[in-house]
């Protein structure tokens, strides 16, 4: 499946939410922690080639999620994706090392999910922000992003493993 998304700056998450509700978006699921870690070879070849091995907990489901490289665009984030819920993350752990992966990179955030029409929408809060993540068709990100108050020069086109990356950096560097 292709994916195709971008993030949005937010202030904060009560009035976000409570902006989506009154837009008539549908709550699917409200807030809740998660956890992400991306696995690589001990080589680095799935960073080196733009690609990512996710294994995600959200409550008490896990996932892994296979992200190819992102294709060339101005304004969204547009990459391969598939996903997979898995049963036990201790074992699917244990799969991993067997593979030669290993864990390269976790982080945690807080997170509702939400939806609008044909638009799939996450309000987070991580540590580098909140963003609210429109994922859907282009006409209908930007139909809803309009719609929020958001315009194409608002698009944030990094993921979270970018952005949480460059905040760790710069403080140890500081």
């Amino acid at each position: 499946m292709i994916e195709i998304e971008v993030k949005l700056k937010v202030l904060d998450l009560k009035t976000t939410r409570q902006k989506l509700l009154e837009l008539g978006c549908q709550i699917v699921r409200d807030f809740y922690r998660e956890w992400n870690a991306l696995y690589d070879f001990p080589d680095g070849r799935l960073a080196r080639q733009q690609e990512a091995l996710r294994l995600r907990l959200a409550g008490q489901k896990a996932f892994i999620t296979y992200k190819g490289p992102p294709q060339k665009s101005r304004s969204f984030k547009i990459r391969e994706e598939f996903e997979s819920e898995i049963k036990s993350i201790k074992d699917f752990k244990k799969i991993l090392k067997k593979l030669g992966l290993r864990p390269v990179f976790e982080y945690r955030k807080k997170r509702m999910l939400a939806r609008f029409d044909r638009v799939r929408i996450t309000l987070d809060e991580s540590e580098v922000g909140c963003f609210l993540e429109l994922e859907g068709k282009r006409s209908d990100i930007v139909r809803l992003a309009e719609k929020l108050g958001y315009s194409r020069r608002d698009f944030i086109k990094s993921d979270y493993v970018q952005m949480i990356m460059a905040k760790r950096q710069k403080a140890h560097s500081s």
